[in-house]
């Protein structure tokens, strides 16, 4: 395992990478294949990991294949499950580390307290917890899933018994013989769910939303397979084609309503086949187009609903006692313990409001609640600042690890055409960034994302949508493979312009 403190790195580098989770780990890993040495990645934690670090709740695991959703250039021989949990993806992310060297260039346990971009160095000064740091590039990899979202009810802070987060779980907190409450119906709800149910007296679920689920082919991983994927030439790269293009499939239900109506039809037969107390069923059908919100699978969810000790209250909860929770209906349920499944504050960036431009100004000021960049990359007047997995990237059935891929591959053509030209920074072109958004954002409008009868974390609240990618992973891929340098203004020795042509077309 890397040590937290494993080397202590220069103060003025090339790139400051901020995250240590799949983004971070891949930038890292694959700035370095690029030439870019100078690399330092910087991470609040005592350890590495992003979201499969800090989520550990009961049942925690991926929705996407284990094959699909681990590095192209760093696939593992050996999953034991169709579906990853959480702790062997966590293990999976920390031996990649370490087979790549990543020691050398890991900052564990630094906090970035703000950052500020000096136009006349051409650099990023940035202040942490572990003194002052500059770079030419900065790159964010601290990913959407980051900041957790609390129940925001009256008396939250009144309970009188133990209250978890799933993002935050006390492993020290014995579920065995206890009345909990679990408030949420999204990806942590289903998982944990079935979880604990055989261990808690009682179960209560408030679930405001009633999601889509499919089943879950969730299966253990024959030992031959893991041999043929190992010594077969080319297994691997099928299986993960194969595994890419349904979920592409799936994508495009999305897109199409009559392919929805096929999905949604198995959906509801997997429901009528688990649940067969027509009020429940009822209470558990949604009531908005699949896709709407993000689609969830589980082949153990609605059985455990099922059981005689498990209660669904089909309402958002309005107040919490000290031992009670109690439904915007009027139901009270009591309580020894609260569990809240309430998922994350996805449009938050965490570092946006201590992100300053030249002029003072902070990304998220200058998003104002309307997260936006070029190429869910670049934003404009945040010179040599690159997202990773930014806005408008990614969809109800995308893999992120497809998506973050393409990403590093247009981040190491972005600054080794930097590199190669000898300027020292480049900005995305307003004009770029607006008809890029513009063109993203019309073709929103017919998706289910925005057209699907529901409210979701994809709409900002002005009903924009900032997270959301219109069309297939594999046009996406291919747009971030092409580095477009006229969509950029560029700068050399301190003095900033627009030293290349504009392209006709952005985008």
């Amino acid at each position: 395992m890397i040590p937290a403190q494993a080397f202590r790195p220069g103060r003025d580098v090339r790139v400051v990478v901020v995250g240590a989770g799949f983004s971070g780990i891949g930038a890292a890993i694959r700035l370095r294949q690029a030439g870019f040495r100078d690399v330092v990645v910087l991470e609040k934690a005592p350890q590495l990991g992003g979201t499969w670090r800090e989520n550990t709740y009961p049942g925690c695991a991926c929705d996407v294949p284990s094959t699909l959703y681990s590095y192209s250039f760093a696939p593992d021989t050996a999953w034991t499950r169709v579906f990853a949990g959480q702790p062997e993806i966590h293990a999976y992310l920390r031996t990649t580390a370490e087979r790549f060297g990543l020691g050398e260039v890991l900052r564990c346990g630094v906090r970035v307290l703000g950052a500020r971009w000096d136009p006349a160095a051409a650099r990023w000064r940035l202040e942490t917890s572990d003194g002052s740091y500059s770079a030419a590039v900065l790159v964010l990899a601290t990913g959407p899933w980051h900041v957790p979202r609390p129940l925001e009810a009256p008396g939250v802070e009144d309970f009188a018994g133990p209250v978890l987060h799933t993002a935050r779980w006390d492993h020290g907190v014995d579920l065995t013989g206890r009345r909990v409450a679990v408030v949420g119906s999204g990806a942590s709800a289903v998982q944990l769910v079935p979880e604990i149910v055989s261990r808690a007296a009682e179960v209560r679920l408030f679930q405001r939303t009633a999601p889509w689920v499919l089943p879950k082919p969730d299966l253990p991983v024959a030992a031959a397979l893991n041999w043929c994927l190992d010594r077969v030439p080319g297994a691997r790269r099928a299986l993960r084609a194969g595994q890419f293009g349904l979920q592409e499939g799936l994508g495009c239900a999305f897109r199409h309503p009559e392919l929805a109506r096929l999905v949604e039809a198995g959906a509801r037969a997997h429901l009528r086949l688990a649940v067969r107390d027509p009020a429940t069923r009822r209470a558990l059908t949604p009531d908005y187009r699949l896709g709407c919100k993000r689609l969830l699978t589980s082949s153990t969810y609605y059985q455990a609903l099922s059981q005689p000790h498990v209660h669904l209250h089909p309402t958002a909860v309005a107040a919490v006692r000290e031992k009670e929770v109690v439904g915007a209906d009027g139901t009270v349920a009591e309580a020894d313990v609260l569990v809240t499944a309430t998922g994350f504050r996805v449009g938050e960036l965490p570092l946006a409001e201590r992100l300053y431009d030249a002029d003072g100004r902070t990304l998220r000021a200058a998003w104002a609640g309307e997260p936006q960049a070029y190429l869910g990359s670049s934003v404009s007047g945040f010179p040599n600042l690159f997202l990773l997995l930014g806005p408008n990237l990614l969809g109800g059935s995308t893999s992120a690890i497809s998506v973050l891929e393409a990403q590093l591959t247009y981040l190491t053509a972005a600054l080794t055409h930097l590199r190669r030209t000898g300027h020292t920074a480049l900005d995305v072109r307003p004009a770029a960034q607006a008809s890029y958004n513009a063109t993203v954002q019309k073709a929103l409008a017919s998706t289910v994302y925005n057209t699907g009868g529901c409210t979701s974390y994809y709409l900002a609240p002005s009903g924009r949508n900032t997270f959301a990618w219109p069309w297939s992973t594999g046009r996406l891929v291919r747009l971030l493979s092409r580095f477009d340098p006229g969509a950029y203004t560029w700068q050399a020795q301190g003095v900033r312009g627009p030293e290349l042509p504009e392209t006709a077309e952005a985008f």
